[in-house]
């Protein structure tokens, strides 16, 4: 399929069309949750053009290619033909989380996000991710949809979280500890 133009016309009247041709508003709760996984993906596609981490970009490439199927399939009534996520797409991540996991020391406490440009930008895209899982589990309560992209999205975003304490350890950038002590109550 190529594209040969940007603009169609037809949404300007505040709709838009899923994957099989029905008409839906631009609000919907599926667009929605498609546009909340591509802001995530063009979140992603920010950091890697900043990182320079040959084993973080890989990762990071095969979750946005990742990530275009989960919209492809969010915009797809079920009834409808089209790549869909499935068990593979969640087995891989976590085969990315584990390995990555084993450069980093356990947690003692919570972490506050930030660290380098990167990682801040990493658990920047972890909160996007779970903004995304929010709006994909809304979906799943009115409307029929693949269960694997909850379970996908959910696992996506602790891998973030790992990832983006690697590249700030990577980029030796340390962890700040949140320090509940600091602050009293004023009453």
């Amino acid at each position: 399929m190529r594209i040969t133009r940007v603009y169609t016309k037809t949404g300007d009247k505040g709709e838009t069309s899923l994957v099989g041709g029905a008409r839906v508003s631009k609000s919907s709760p599926r667009v929605e949750a498609y546009g909340d996984v591509d802001e995530l993906n063009s979140l992603i596609g920010l950091v890697r053009a900043k990182l320079h981490d040959e084993e973080i970009d890989e990762a990071l490439a095969l979750i946005q290619n990742d990530l275009f199927t989960l919209g492809s399939d969010l915009a797809s009534p079920a009834e409808i033909e089209v790549p869909r996520i499935t068990s593979s797409f969640v087995t891989s991540l976590e085969e990315i989380t584990d390995r990555l996991l084993e450069q980093l020391e356990p947690l003692k406490e919570f972490i506050l996000p930030g660290g380098s440009e990167s990682g801040a930008a990493l658990h920047f895209a972890r909160t996007v991710a779970r903004r995304a899982e929010r709006r994909i589990v809304a979906l799943s309560e009115i409307e029929n949809i693949n269960p694997e992209a909850i379970t996908y999205i959910n696992r996506l975003s602790d891998l973030l979280f790992i990832i983006a304490r690697v590249t700030n350890k990577r980029e030796s950038a340390p962890e700040k500890m949140t320090d509940f002590s600091k602050r009293r109550r004023q009453g």
